[in-house]
């Protein structure tokens, strides 16, 4: 069996090891928010892994939702799941940051994890029929770009066209009328593209949201090999 005690506090962290992180945040006086060489932080480890336990334990201790590295990238630009990147926007991370490049985690996280920037996009509409200003969403939010508008219609159209396609076949096998549940699953997806913003962006914006399709940050969602 491994000895937790010879892992530092970012393998610990990625690794879901609480207590091994409890002990050199207690016993060592080390910050959650201590950056590793590469300026990746015991919070980036352990959002990218999802352990919300570790992460609600850092928090308590100091950890901050919006550490940056060295590319202005927060913990959300590194999560992989829904229920993460929820429990740090709950916990105060702001959705619509930007890094350094200029790139939200919409952006960054969008090719590889598309529930996840669905999720997250769906907040700039809560914001918009919302008259107060979101303590997770900046005021100065800006349009997504049309790259990251079709990505996301592309993902969306199919899901749906998956979920026609299973009550379909469930309905003829079990003999009953498919309308109902299909209205349902129609209107979800109709709420979920509004929510996505099939139609934001004038002209103008999208010039402006050009600038930041690029490809994802290679040094990201890696387990440090430090230790």
């Amino acid at each position: 069996m491994a000895r937790t005690s010879n892992k530092n506090i970012w393998v610990a962290a990625g690794d879901g090891d609480l207590e091994r992180v409890m002990e050199l945040v207690e016993g060592q006086s080390m910050s959650p928010n201590v950056p590793d060489p590469n300026t990746y932080t015991p919070m980036h480890a352990a959002a990218s892994y999802g352990h919300l336990h570790v992460l609600q334990y850092l928090i308590a201790k100091g950890g901050d939702v919006n550490v940056t590295d060295e590319d202005g990238d927060t913990p959300l630009y590194v999560v992989e799941d829904v229920a993460t990147a929820r429990f740090l926007v709950e916990h105060g991370a702001i959705a619509d940051h930007r890094n350094f490049e200029g790139v939200s985690p919409v952006e960054h996280l969008l090719e590889d994890f598309p529930e996840v920037a669905t999720y997250l996009e769906s907040l700039r509409s809560s914001l918009a029929n919302d008259n107060s200003i979101s303590p997770t969403l900046s005021p100065t939010h800006s349009q997504p770009s049309q790259h990251v508008q079709n990505l996301v219609s592309e993902h969306l159209t199919s899901s749906l066209m998956e979920s026609v396609d299973d009550i379909m076949t469930r309905a003829e096998a079990e003999g009953r009328d498919p309308d109902a549940e299909l209205r349902q699953v129609v209107g979800r997806a109709v709420l979920e593209g509004v929510a996505t913003g099939y139609s934001m962006g004038t002209d103008e914006e999208q010039r402006g949201g050009a600038e930041h399709d690029h490809g994802p940050n290679g040094v990201k969602r890696s387990r440090t090999d430090l230790g």
